[in-house]
């Protein structure tokens, strides 16, 4: 029996490209077995968004051939992208049989077979940035049992200043829009109630190819068994009235919306490169507040790039409180080669980034306490996902349209099964020594 093994490295559509590799290798009779056992083949998706993801892309590759000295090691993804220049001599050094890159997945077969006949192939990865055709990948089932991320878009045109994403994954791809409805059906067949959307850049959706990604939802919607569609990362650009107002009237689309922040200050965001002000930023949730009922909101902020100032710093941090997100992820600044950014006076030393970044994040989890707790006393649907032991006692636990996690108190009446719906009463916030923290408890109303 020919066995593989694959490790996924950083965002979702990553996640996405991994299984629809392993599902390959598994069509062509590899057994799959856990990261970190010997096998003949292993697979590491890599990552390149930071210099930490760099450097943890390079350490999997490294355990992976200490795991299986004579297996066949694929390099794939990201990082390939952003090395190339240097990356083919530290393949040879490093024992990496194949390279692929980003437009490159869907021959992962093909590289394996060349490899085993030719003994040697580490070359061969192509400009991404001349790739104009979408690279078709399927899944027909995913890591998790009660949602799936269904890749529909690749690349970015928007060049911001501190960001490699562009270099790595080209321009902006779309995914035929009949091939989305195929696997969505599949999904739904397959018992999967909740569809995310997911892209490098979303919002680009159909750019250059007619496709619309409003007429998409409104077809997905029209799937039997799909309940639940939601939306990845977002720009503020995207959601005009009439977007928005059009998306308020899908009943299945999730009230939860990821709009990319990263600076709360307008001369923050020109040296960014971003395309908005906060000002437009901040009209754009008011109007998914207007058309949504307590939508959660959720961003990205940015703490340290070249050149804030404390004062600029501030502007952000008060700009965040007043608009009240459900969650907010907080990155350190990361420096990046090939980038505009790298190239800026005025670097943010490590410790005002570190300081200013705990800041962020404390303020995030009480934004996130204040938000949860507009929704106790409510009645609210409940998809569950999993159950979990805490001392002596059970619970189901799952999330609600908005993404808020609630969980329920097993009992020998309750008959709770994973991935069905149940309504339940948000009655308070439940924490068991931290292993709860935001997670509120619900009573049962009724499942189905």
């Amino acid at each position: 029996m020919k066995t593989a093994s694959l490790h996924n490295l950083g965002c979702k559509v990553n996640s996405y490209e991994t299984e629809a590799m392993q599902q390959e290798l598994e069509k062509h009779g590899y057994q799959i077995v856990p990261f970190g056992q010997p096998c003949d083949v292993t697979v590491i998706n890599t990552c390149s968004v930071t210099n930490m993801a760099d450097k943890k892309s390079r350490q999997m590759l490294h355990r992976a051939r200490t795991v299986s000295p004579k297996g066949i090691l694929v390099a794939a993804g990201c990082y390939v992208e952003s090395s190339k220049a240097w990356l083919e001599e530290w393949a040879k050094k490093e024992n990496i049989d194949i390279l692929i890159g980003n437009h490159q997945k869907s021959e992962l077969m093909d590289k394996i077979r060349e490899f085993q006949n030719k003994e040697e192939l580490r070359a061969g990865v192509p400009e991404i940035a001349g790739v104009t055709e979408y690279e078709e990948l399927k899944i027909y089932r995913t890591a998790e049992h009660t949602r799936a991320f269904m890749k529909i878009q690749d690349g970015c045109n928007q060049f911001c200043s501190y960001c490699i994403i562009p270099y790595t994954r080209g321009r902006i791809r779309s995914r035929r829009q009949e091939d989305v409805l195929e696997e969505a059906g599949r999904l739904a067949e397959a018992g999967y109630h909740e569809i995310v959307l997911t892209g490098i850049h979303v919002s680009s959706y159909g750019d250059g190819t007619g496709a619309d990604l409003l007429e998409l939802m409104k077809r997905m919607s029209d799937i039997s068994g799909i309940e639940r569609i939601r939306l990845s990362s977002l720009e503020p650009g995207l959601m005009k009235e009439a977007f928005v107002k059009e998306l308020s009237g899908i009943q299945k689309i999730c009230p939860h919306f990821h709009l990319s922040l990263q600076s709360g200050c307008e001369a923050t965001l020109r040296r960014m490169n971003r395309k908005y002000t906060p000002e437009e930023y901040e009209e754009t949730c008011q109007r998914l507040r207007y058309y949504f009922d307590l939508p959660a909101l959720t961003t990205d902020v940015i703490v340290g790039f070249p050149g804030e100032t404390e004062e600029e710093f501030l502007q952000t941090e008060e700009f965040v409180r007043r608009l009240a997100f459900y969650e907010m992820h907080v990155f350190k600044y990361s420096k990046r080669n090939g980038t505009k950014a790298a190239q800026m006076e005025h670097q943010i030393d490590e410790k005002t980034k570190t300081q200013r970044s705990k800041r962020l994040i404390s303020l995030g989890k009480e934004m996130k306490e204040n938000y949860q707790k507009q929704f106790l006393g409510q009645v609210k649907e409940i998809l569950l996902e999993e159950k979990i032991q805490t001392g002596e006692k059970t619970y189901w636990v799952g999330h609600t349209r908005e993404y808020i996690k609630a969980a329920f108190l097993e009992s020998g009446e309750s008959k709770l099964e994973k991935n069905t719906f149940v309504t339940g009463k948000l009655l308070k916030t439940l924490d068991v020594e931290g292993t709860f923290y935001n997670i509120l408890l619900a009573t049962l109303e009724n499942i189905y």
